[in-house]
C-alpha cells in the first residue's frame, strides 16, 4: 500500500479580521461579505520506516497547479529501504512543490503545499516563499536601505501572478539522471522486471523523465535493435566523491550501531552431499537453495530458542514467538534484507514462491517495511559467487547472522581411515555473546548439520 502523506492545514485570516485585530472599524454591513478563508495544507515528508529520519524525493508525479483527488498518488518518496508512492489525503490543487527531486528532507518537515481551491494557489505560492526564505539564514538589510524603506511610501502588492499558460510537453528525457540511477515508478519496475524490459534503456515519459508504465510497455512493443556500446551502464566515476544514497546511509547507520555490541564468532563445516541431490530433484519445481538453506536454519532454530532471541536494552532479552528468517540481497546501491515469516511453518515450495516474490519486490523496490524489518535470524550467503568462507556483521536488534560459503568438493578422511571426497561448506556464525554462549551456538550448529545431511524432512 502506497503511503499517505501528513497534511497540516494552515488558514489565512480574512481581511476583516486583520482589521478588527489592527483596531480599524469594522465595514459597514452594506459592504460586508461573506467570506471563506483560504485553506492552505502542507504537505509533510512521511514516516515510511521506523528507522527512516529523512526521506528523498525520487521524483514529483504531479506539477504544481495540478488538481488532485484523495489517494491520488503525489510524490515518490526514497526510504531507506524502497522507493514508494506517496498519496495524498484531501482534494486539492499541487499549489508549490518547497522541496525538488533529488533533494531530501527530514520526516515530519514540509515538502510541499496543497491549496484547497484554485483561487488560492497564489496565496500558497505567496507563503513558499516564505518557506524558502526562512530556511536560510537572511541577514538584516544595511541601516540605509532600511531607513529608505520607511520613509517611502508602502509598496502595493503585486498583483496575482497570471495563469500559466499550457505549453507542449518536453521532450522525453533518459531515465538514468546524471547516469547513476533509473527513475521510474514502482509499478514500471515491477512491470519491466516481469516483461524483461532494461530500464535504463528505456526513455520515460513522465515528470521530469521518471519511467511509467506506458513507456515500458512501447520499449516492449518497439522493434529491437542494437544498443550502442555507450548505453551501457556508466562505470565507477574514479576519482570523484559520491554521496551516501538513503539506502547506503542506513546501512551505514546500522553497522555503526552493531559495533556497540559484543559479538563472538563459530564456524562450522557441514557436508553437504544429500542437500545438493535433493535441490536436484526439486529445483525443476521452482525451489532455490535460498529457501532450503532457511527452511533448515529455522528447523534447527526450533530446537535451540535462545540463538533466536535479541538484546534490546541492554538488560533483558527476548525469546521470539516467531522464526522469521531474513536472508541478504544485494540489489542496486545498496543491501536489503527481505524476511520469510515463519519459515519453521512453510513447506519448502510456498516458501520458495514467497522468497521469488520478496527478490522480484526487493529489486524493484517495492518492499513494505513489515517485509524487511522483521527478521530474527539473518542469513547472509556469498556462495554462489565461489567464496568459501567469510564473516558477517550482526544486524541491530537481533541475536545471531549465519554467513555461508559455497559448498566444495573436499577431500576427508573416514573414521575408519578411508579417504574420500564429499561436498562441504563452511558457515560462521555471528552472535550476540549477551545473549548466546559458546555451547548455544555449538549445539545449534550441530542440529543445523544433521539437518542438512539428512535432508527427508524439509519437503514436509
Amino acid at each position: 500500500m502506497a503511503g499517505l502523506l501528513h497534511l497540516h492545514s494552515t488558514l489565512l485570516p480574512s481581511a476583516s479580521a486583520l482589521r478588527r485585530r489592527a483596531g480599524a472599524p469594522a465595514p459597514s454591513s452594506s459592504r460586508r461579505r461573506c467570506r471563506v478563508e483560504a485553506k492552505i495544507r502542507e504537505i509533510f515528508m512521511p514516516a515510511l520506516s521506523s528507522t527512516m529520519t529523512e526521506g528523498k524525493i525520487v521524483s514529483w508525479t504531479a506539477a504544481e497547479g495540478d488538481r488532485l483527488a484523495k489517494g491520488d498518488p503525489v510524490v515518490v518518496v526514497e526510504s531507506d529501504k524502497a522507493d514508494m508512492d506517496v498519496e495524498t489525503f484531501h482534494d486539492g490543487f499541487l499549489a508549490a512543490v518547497l522541496v525538488p527531486a533529488g533533494e531530501s528532507a527530514p520526516v515530519g518537515s514540509a515538502i510541499a503545499l496543497l491549496a484547497e481551491s484554485e483561487e488560492e494557489i497564489p496565496a500558497a505560492q505567496s507563503q513558499a516563499t516564505s518557506f524558502s526564505s526562512s530556511g536560510a539564514a537572511a541577514s538584516p538589510p544595511p541601516p540605509q536601505e532600511t531607513a529608505a524603506q520607511e520613509a517611502s511610501p508602502p509598496t502595493p502588492p503585486p498583483p496575482p501572478p497570471a495563469p500559466i499558460a499550457v505549453s507542449a510537453p518536453a521532450p522525453p528525457s533518459p531515465a538514468a539522471q546524471g547516469g547513476a540511477r533509473v527513475v521510474a515508478s514502482p509499478y514500471a519496475k515491477k512491470l519491466a522486471q516481469d516483461l524483461g524490459v532494461d530500464l535504463f534503456s528505456v526513455t520515460g515519459s513522465g515528470p521530469g523523465g521518471r519511467i511509467v508504465a506506458n513507456d515500458v510497455e512501447a520499449a516492449l512493443a518497439a522493434p529491437m535493435k542494437a544498443a550502442p556500446v555507450a548505453a551501457a551502464r556508466p562505470d565507477v566515476p574514479l576519482g570523484s566523491t559520491v554521496p551516501f544514497t538513503t539506502m547506503q546511509a542506513a546501512v551505514s547507520k546500522n553497522m555503526v550501531e552493531s559495533l556497540a555490541v559484543p559479538t563472538f564468532r563459530v564456524g562450522y563445516t557441514i557436508t553437504t552431499d544429500a542437500l545438493d541431490q535433493l535441490y536436484k530433484k526439486i529445483k525443476s519445481k521452482g525451489v532455490t537453495m535460498s529457501a532450503l538453506l532457511a527452511k533448515a536454519t529455522a528447523m534447527a532454530l526450533v530446537q535451540h530458542p535462545v540463538v533466536n532471541s535479541s538484546c534490546r536494552d541492554g538488560k533483558s532479552f527476548t525469546y521470539s514467538s516467531s522464526i522469521n528468517i531474513a536472508v541478504a540481497v544485494a540489489i542496486d546501491g545498496g543491501l536489503i534484507t527481505p524476511v520469510l515469516q515463519d519459515a519453521d511453518k512453510v513447506d519448502i515450495y510456498s516458501l520458495s514462491r514467497k522468497w521469488k516474490e520478496l527478490v522480484d519486490k526487493a529489486r524493484a523496490k517495492q518492499l513494505q517495511p513489515h517485509e524487511y524489518n522483521s527478521g530474527t535470524f539473518t542469513l547472509s550467503n556469498l556462495g554462489m559467487f565461489g567464496v568459501d568462507r567469510f564473516d558477517a556483521i550482526l544486524p541491530p536488534g537481533t541475536g545471531a547472522i549465519m554467513a555461508v560459503g559455497a559448498s566444495q568438493p573436499t577431500v576427508v578422511g573416514a573414521k575408519d581411515g578411508r579417504i574420500g571426497i564429499k561436498n562441504q561448506m563452511q558457515v560462521n556464525v555471528t552472535a550476540d555473546h549477551r545473549v548466546t554462549y559458546g555451547a548455544d551456538l555449538a549445539a545449534f550448529l550441530q542440529t543445523l548439520s544433521k539437518i542438512i545431511e539428512d535432508p527427508k524432512d524439509l519437503t514436509f
